[in-house]
C-alpha cells in the first residue's frame, strides 16, 4: 500500500476511532468532577489510538459489521490510557510530559492522578458491559468471552503481571536475561494488544484456532512495538516524539537495545513485524489497511 494512501487512510481512521472513545468518556460533574475531569484530560491528550484500532480492523477483517465492539474499542483505551497515567507518576517513570503535553500527574497532582488511573480502570469495565445492549441474546456469550479476555490481558496475568516485573528488574542488581526481558514485553506491552486483536476476532466470529493465532500475532506486533519503542528512547527526537528521550538511560534501565545493540534490536522489529503480517494473510479474507499498519511500526518515528 502506498505510504501516503495509508497515512489519508490511518488519519481517517483514527478520528473515527476517537470519536467512538470520546462518546463514552464521562461527563464531569458533581463533587467527583475533578476526577472525571484528569480522566478525560488523560485519554484526550492524543495518541496512536493501535488498540482500539486493532479491535475495529480486526473485527471486520472477519467479517464483523455490528456496534458491539464499540465498548471495547473505548475501553481498552481507557485502560491503555490508565497504564499511562500511573506510568508517570514520580514512584514509577516519574515522566513530565506524554505526548507533548504535561502528564495527569503534573496537572493535577500526584494523588488525583492515582484516581484518574483508578477511575478509568473501573470505568472500562463498566463501559465494556455495555457491548451487551448491542447483541442478540444468542450472541451474548461472545461478549462474556471478550469481558474475560479484556479481564486477564490487562491484570496481573497480563499488563500488571509486566509492570512487577518491570518494576522489580530495576531494583535487582544482577542484569536482566533475555527470558526475564521477554516476559516484561510480553505482559507489559504485548498484552494489551493481544487482547485488542483476540476480542476483535472473538466478536468478529473467529474460530478457536483463528482466536490463537491472533494471539500469536499480537504477540509479535506487542514485541515488536516495544522493542522500537526502546530504540526510539535511544535516537529518537523529543519534539517528534513528545516526551523525554534517554529516559531509560538516566534510570538505568536494561532494554532490549542495551542487551541487543541497535543493530539487532531494528532487524528484529522487522523480523517480528514480517511474521504477524504473514498470519494475517493465511485467514480467509484479507486487510491489507491492517497489514500496512503493522509493517509500518518498523518505520514509526514516533
Amino acid at each position: 500500500m502506498d505510504r501516503n494512501v495509508m497515512k489519508q487512510m490511518l488519519d481517517e481512521k483514527v478520528k473515527n476511532v476517537e470519536q467512538i472513545v470520546y462518546q463514552f468518556l464521562p461527563e464531569a460533574t458533581g463533587w467527583q468532577r475533578t476526577v472525571q475531569e484528569a480522566m478525560n484530560y488523560s485519554v484526550q491528550a492524543g495518541g496512536k489510538r493501535l488498540r482500539p484500532l486493532l479491535i475495529k480492523e480486526v473485527y471486520e477483517l472477519f467479517g464483523g459489521t455490528g456496534r458491539e465492539i464499540e465498548p471495547f474499542m473505548a475501553a481498552l483505551e481507557m485502560i491503555h490510557t490508565y497504564s499511562l497515567v500511573h506510568d508517570d507518576l514520580p514512584a514509577m517513570d516519574n515522566d513530565e510530559y506524554r505526548r507533548g503535553r504535561k502528564t495527569t500527574w503534573v496537572v493535577y497532582g500526584e494523588a488525583m492522578a492515582i484516581l484518574a488511573g483508578d477511575g478509568l480502570l473501573n470505568f472500562a469495565f463498566e463501559t465494556a458491559v455495555k457491548a451487551f445492549d448491542y447483541v442478540k441474546p444468542e450472541e451474548m456469550p461472545k461478549v462474556a468471552e471478550a469481558l474475560a479476555v479484556l479481564g486477564r490481558k490487562a491484570g496481573i496475568y497480563g499488563m500488571i503481571g509486566g509492570q512487577t516485573a518491570d518494576i522489580e528488574a530495576e531494583d535487582r542488581q544482577e542484569p536482566l536475561t533475555s527470558e526475564q526481558l521477554l516476559f516484561i514485553h510480553e505482559h507489559k506491552t504485548a498484552a494489551l494488544i493481544q487482547a485488542a486483536m483476540m476480542i476483535g476476532g472473538i466478536l468478529g466470529g473467529a474460530d478457536r484456532n483463528e482466536i490463537k493465532l491472533l494471539e500469536k500475532c499480537a504477540y509479535n506486533i506487542g514485541i515488536a512495538f516495544q522493542i522500537q519503542d526502546d530504540v526510539l528512547d535511544v535516537i529518537g527526537d523529543s519534539q517528534e516524539l513528545g516526551k523525554q528521550v534517554g529516559s531509560d538511560e538516566q534510570n538505568h534501565k536494561q532494554t532490549y537495545v542495551t542487551i541487543y545493540g541497535l543493530e539487532k534490536s531494528t532487524e528484529d522489529v522487522e523480523k517480528l513485524s514480517k511474521e504477524a503480517v504473514e498470519i494475517l494473510q493465511s485467514f480467509s479474507r484479507r486487510n491489507e489497511f491492517l497489514e500496512a499498519l503493522i509493517l509500518d511500526l518498523i518505520h514509526r518515528r514516533k
